[in-house]
């Protein structure tokens, strides 16, 4: 499988890795994340997204130390989910190094990932993100990563949605593929979106 967009060499697997994913809150939506490995030690973090669910500035990808890895943004104005990923904290006049854009119904995730300086690098997130089933290809169409529901090992009773599996295949980079799930979850948060002032369907056109 050819290699990827790499956000952090560090988070590049040389065998299939499987993170646990948590929301750190259930009292607004998309307040934050905490992300461990098989070990139980923490990956990334996400402290807090902002006021409120209606709140869509940035979002900032830490590793276990707080180091900032990566920042997501939604692109305005815009009538789509279109956002960008930049590395590390965004600065002013930084260039993204990706951008995501919605492209199907309601419900569905449906995303095109375009990669910048990149030509020909491109991805697909098919799936349904609420449901925490989602599969994301590469251009080849391969499997490189997919979120998926957690399964209490002792019980086999499936937990709930606010714990999940991010599952890496090799080579891919976790860093990038939580980036991503920060963006569908964003947008998942939604069923429409305010835009100056009007409630929109986020399947309308840009």
């Amino acid at each position: 499988m050819k290699a990827g967009l790499v956000v952090d060499g560090e988070y590049i697997y040389e065998e299939e890795k499987h993170l646990t994913v948590l929301k750190t809150s259930l009292f607004f939506a998309n307040d934050g994340f905490t992300v461990y490995d098989c070990k139980g030690q923490l990956v990334f973090r996400v402290d807090s997204y902002g006021p409120g669910p209606r709140d869509k500035g940035e979002v900032v990808l830490m590793d276990a130390h707080g180091r900032c890895l990566l920042t997501v943004r939604r692109k305005r104005p815009s009538l789509h989910h279109r956002w960008e990923g930049f590395l590390g904290e965004r600065s002013e006049g930084q260039k993204p190094i990706f951008s995501l854009k919605r492209s199907s119904i309601i419900g569905r995730c449906g995303m095109t990932v375009e990669v910048f300086n990149s030509p020909g690098e491109e991805y697909q997130i098919e799936g349904n993100f609420g449901q925490r089933s989602c599969t994301i290809l590469n251009a080849g169409k391969e499997l490189v990563a997919e979120i998926k529901r957690k399964v209490d090992a002792s019980t086999n009773v499936v937990l709930g949605k606010d714990v999940f599996l991010l599952s890496l295949k090799p080579g891919f980079d976790g860093a990038f593929a939580m980036g991503l799930v920060l963006v569908l979850d964003q947008i998942n948060g939604d069923d429409y979106v305010q835009y100056d002032g009007a409630e929109i369907s986020p399947t309308a056109e840009d």
